[in-house]
């Protein structure tokens, strides 16, 4: 499932229901919550507005959410989306300097104060 829990009015009872489907799963989660996020705030109305996020999350919050749906995570990893996305806004490029610096001292605290980035998982239902 890319991108899809985020837009759900209730992702715990669409991410149970979706246990049914299959053994394993693929997730891909944008981790729009961010401290930078919170500061500025338009970030996230921005989002909601722009592509219809209803949730926000952050790697462990993800995470969790799929853990309490009822998925084992087998492996995550992050996707570098700022830093590799071809079509980057003035702001994320200017974003990448200090977003690496943050990201080569401690990738899960600069993505927690900095942002941008995406989740990808691989996750198996419990009780398959």
């Amino acid at each position: 499932m890319l991108d899809v829990f985020e837009h759900v009015r209730d992702p715990f009872t669409f991410l149970e229901k979706s246990l049914t489907f299959a053994k394993y799963f693929v997730f891909h989660i944008p981790l729009d919550l961010s401290v930078l996020a919170v500061l500025r705030n338009i970030p996230l109305l921005s989002v909601r507005e722009k592509v219809g996020h209803l949730h926000y999350y952050t790697k462990d919050l993800a995470l969790e959410t799929l853990k309490d749906s009822g998925y084992e995570i087998l492996h995550w990893n992050y996707t570098q989306a700022s830093l590799s996305s071809p079509n980057r806004s003035l702001k994320t490029k200017m974003m990448s300097i200090p977003r690496k610096i943050f990201y080569w001292i401690h990738k899960d605290f600069g993505v927690r104060l900095l942002g941008g980035e995406t989740l990808i998982v691989l996750a198996k239902a419990k009780n398959f």
